[in-house]
């Protein structure tokens, strides 16, 4: 399959359908396909005909896996792409006019996740925690969060559970994200594809100028806040991984510089 191939791009009616295709890879991205999605973000962004933008994945076992970790592993040159345009694309989702929904029938790991919670409107297949999860995994496997994914939570499911679910890196399945009113809709696995396309259907039927302005206004009244936490993930990333940096001193120095910075 060729790079090319990896993220499709269709526009059905007023609604573009963006679909992650690496199943070999358990949909994980490399620096390509994150190129690949945001250039179609724009895309569908900017196009007068679409109203409304769907991103799906092939098959049924896993949304995405997140980032394709044996790829980028020991090069710091593909690392810092990674870092870039992961930033990038869920910052693009953020801030960007139109509506965006995400559909999910399987597992969501890191990257993958925060697709999803960066996303406006987020439809699940209806499926056991073991077929179906979001995780955030960075703390245990000695990964820094970054792109997103301390931003991402805090503004998904508040202040709480965003450090339960970061710190816990715990599986969080439909009974816990219906819990706290997270998915727009929940379908059978069965009709997910068509029920969704029917939603996406009913969400481009809005006047575009009152579909544009109410995702306008609320990310204005985020924005600040949104390029701010992205920067600060970037800087503590950095120190994070700065081995020269070791005591606690260091750490607690760094800190106050943040709390004066950001605050």
């Amino acid at each position: 399959m060729s790079d090319h191939d990896l993220i499709l791009y269709e526009a059905r009616g007023r609604i573009a359908i963006i679909t992650i295709n690496r199943p070999e890879k358990a949909h994980s991205f490399n620096g390509d396909m994150l190129k690949s999605l945001h250039e179609k973000l724009i895309s569908a962004d900017n196009d007068e005909k679409i109203r409304c933008i769907l991103i799906k994945s092939t098959g049924q076992k896993f949304f995405s896996a997140g980032y394709d970790l044996k790829e980028i592993q020991g090069d710091p040159e593909k690392v810092a792409t990674i870092i870039q345009w992961g930033r990038k694309v869920n910052e693009t989702i953020l801030l960007m006019k139109k509506p965006i929904i995400t559909q999910i029938q399987g597992i969501a790991v890191g990257f993958g996740a925060m697709l999803i919670l960066a996303s406006d409107l987020k439809v699940f297949a209806d499926r056991s925690v073991e077929e179906l999860y979001l995780k955030l995994p960075e703390l245990a496997i000695s990964a820094f969060p970054q792109t997103g994914a301390t931003l991402l939570p805090l503004m998904a499911f508040g202040f709480n559970y965003a450090k339960n679910v970061m710190y816990t890196t715990d599986k969080i399945g439909i009974k816990e994200l219906k819990n706290i009113n997270f998915p727009a809709r929940i379908f059978p696995l069965d009709k997910l594809d068509t029920e969704t396309v029917a939603f996406a259907k009913k969400i481009s039927k809005y006047q575009p100028k009152f579909s544009i302005f109410l995702k306008t206004m609320l990310t204005i009244m985020e924005k600040g806040r949104i390029k701010a936490y992205f920067d600060l993930e970037d800087e503590c990333g950095k120190v994070a991984y700065d081995h020269n940096i070791r005591s606690l001193k260091e750490i607690e120095d760094f800190i106050k510089e943040l709390h004066q910075k950001f605050t």
